[in-house]
């Protein structure tokens, strides 16, 4: 299979590693020479994405920003064979979806909003990786929710990924889960290490400060267009959150140990009940 590839970085990188490692050409778009030539050399990539590989591609995947990829298709989607499966890797869906899905239609080739939960608090092809995706889920936004024979066409286009799932939604309830299950960690970690304390902690800290601090070491341009997308989601999973907070500060600074045991209790059975 001949595959296309726009960006090199953590994503884009780990599915050019994924796709070579199992034999198949990839083509690549990175704007960073140096970064295209370094894939190159690790054998990741085979060639450039331009007007003359894009025809030959089966399968092309959008690892860029969502304005970017959306951008890119909408001036490349005349050189797409109609034959060939597009699917982007963006962290928002409803912004590309809504200007790829026509883009599509009018050039006769598919398009699937795609997004691999899977990744790493690192970003740059330096530290992408074959089996970033194994096991994890590809969340799909098909352009017709019921087509079995498309989503089987995606999940067969993928195999080389190894992904442990395809779960199907909506855009628009992609973007709503989304900001509560990746955008609101890394903006209440990233919140969370700018404390004075944090300079002190090593020798008082374990776990906990690990888990909750890791994705604080985020890519701050790439995470606040991501936010800035999803605004509406984000700002309502905030005061959500803002709202916990406040209850929680009202119980210790009445010295409520009633009220507080409470409220953990009431965390405790509420992760209980969905993760349990």
């Amino acid at each position: 299979m001949r595959v296309g590839i726009l960006g090199l970085g953590l994503i884009g990188g780990s599915l050019a590693r994924a796709y070579a490692l199992e034999g198949h050409t990839v083509y690549a778009s990175e704007l960073n020479e140096s970064m295209l030539s370094f894939a190159m050399l690790a054998g990741a990539v085979h060639g450039r994405l331009d007007e003359t590989t894009i025809p030959q591609c089966e399968l092309i995947l959008l690892a860029i920003y969502p304005g970017g990829s959306a951008a890119w298709l909408e001036e490349n989607g005349r050189y797409i064979c109609k034959d060939a499966l597009v699917l982007d890797c963006c962290g928002t869906k409803r912004e590309i979806c809504g200007r790829c899905f026509p883009v599509a239609k009018a050039f006769g080739f598919t398009f699937v909003g795609g997004h691999p939960m899977a990744g790493s608090q690192f970003s740059g092809f330096k530290y992408s990786r074959a089996d970033l995706f194994k096991g994890a889920p590809m969340v799909l936004v098909p352009p017709v929710f019921d087509d079995a024979v498309l989503l089987e066409r995606v999940q067969t286009a993928l195999r080389p990924c190894h992904f442990g799932s395809f779960p199907v939604t909506t855009a628009q309830e992609h973007d709503k889960m989304i900001a509560f299950t990746s955008q609101m960690p890394h903006i209440l970690s990233n919140a969370f290490i700018k404390s004075p304390t944090a300079v002190k902690h090593k020798g008082f800290s374990a776990g906990s400060y690990r888990d909750l601090t890791r994705v604080a070491w985020l890519n701050p341009q790439m995470w606040a267009e991501l936010f800035l997308e999803n605004k509406d989601n984000v700002l309502f999973e905030l005061d959500q959150y803002l709202n916990s907070l406040r209850a929680y500060r009202d119980a210790l600074a009445a010295e409520d140990l009633a009220a507080l045991t409470a409220l953990l209790d009431e965390g405790k059975r509420r992760k209980e009940e969905v993760d349990g």
